[in-house]
C-alpha cells in the first residue's frame, strides 16, 4: 500500500470518502480542499495520518508554492488522486452560462494539470507512483446538457491516456476512474445549491455512494506495481447507456 497520498477535493464525497479509506489502509494522507471546516472536521475524525491543506487547484501559483513546501516526511507522494471538480448547470449549449463553463474548464481540466504537473517529477525521478485522476462515463457518452461538462472529462480521459504514453518506462502508473450516478453534493453544486431538484435525481434508484468509488481507487493503487489499471468505467447497476435520439419529422 502507498505511504503518502495526496488527494485533492477532500472535504465532501469521493475525496473525503477517499481520504478516509487510505488512512484506514495505512497511509499518510494530504487532504486538500477549499473548505477548512470540512478538512478541520477530517483532521479531527482521522487523526494524525491526515494533512490537511487549503488549496484552489484553479490557481497555478499556490499549487506549485504546496507542493513545494510539504514537509520532508511528505514531499515524496506516492499517489495521487486528482479528485477535485465539478459540473456546473444543465442547460442546453446555446443557453448555457459561459461562467459554469469557465468554472469546470478551470477546475476539471486545468486545475487537474497544475496539480498533476507539480507533482510528477518527483513520482518520475524515484521511479514510482501513480496517478489517478476522477473522470466519468459523461467522458464517452453524451447526454443532453453535458456539454462542456462531458468535454472536460473527455480531456481527463485522453489526458490520462497521453500520460501512460509520456511516462512509459518510468514506472510510474495512470488510472482513470469513470463513474456514473454517485449521491454526493455533485447534483446540488451542478443544480447551484437547489437540494430539492439535486436530491430528485437520485430517487427511485439506488446510486453509487462516494465510499463505492474510493474503495476502487484504493483497490487500484494496491495492485502490484507492474499492475496498471488503465480505466475504470463504473455504473450503478440501475443505470445503463443513454440510447439514440431521434427527432421527426425533421
Amino acid at each position: 500500500m502507498a505511504n503518502i497520498v495526496l488527494v485533492t477535493g477532500a472535504s465532501s464525497g469521493i475525496g473525503a470518502a477517499t481520504a478516509r479509506r487510505f488512512v484506514r489502509a495505512g497511509a499518510r494522507v494530504i487532504a486538500a480542499a477549499r473548505r477548512l471546516d470540512r478538512l478541520a472536521a477530517l483532521r479531527e475524525e482521522l487523526g494524525e495520518a491526515l494533512h490537511p491543506v487549503v488549496l484552489d487547484v484553479r490557481e497555478r501559483a499556490p499549487v506549485a508554492a504546496m507542493i513545494a513546501a510539504l514537509p520532508p516526511e511528505l514531499a515524496a507522494i506516492d499517489v495521487l488522486v486528482n479528485n477535485a471538480g465539478l459540473a456546473r448547470g444543465l442547460a442546453p449549449a446555446q443557453a448555457a452560462s459561459l461562467d459554469d463553463w469557465e468554472e469546470m474548464v478551470d477546475t476539471n481540466v486545468k486545475g487537474l494539470l497544475y496539480v498533476t504537473r507539480a507533482v510528477l517529477p518527483g513520482m518520475v525521478a524515484r521511479g514510482r507512483g501513480h496517478v489517478l485522476n476522477l473522470g466519468s462515463v459523461a467522458g464517452t457518452y453524451p447526454y443532453p446538457g453535458g456539454n462542456a461538462y462531458a468535454g472536460t472529462k473527455a480531456f481527463v480521459e485522453q489526458f490520462s491516456l497521453a500520460l501512460r504514453a509520456d511516462l512509459h518506462g518510468s514506472g510510474v502508473r495512470v488510472t482513470n476512474i469513470e463513474p456514473g450516478m454517485v449521491e454526493t453534493e455533485f447534483s446540488e453544486v451542478r443544480y447551484h445549491g437547489d437540494a430539492g431538484r439535486a436530491a430528485a435525481v437520485y430517487q427511485g434508484l439506488t446510486p453509487l455512494t462516494g465510499d463505492d468509488i474510493a474503495e476502487s481507487i484504493v483497490w487500484c493503487a494496491s495492485l502490484p506495481p507492474h499492475v496498471n489499471i488503465n480505466r475504470l468505467e463504473i455504473m450503478p447497476t440501475a443505470q445503463s447507456f443513454a440510447g439514440f435520439a431521434v427527432a421527426r419529422g425533421g
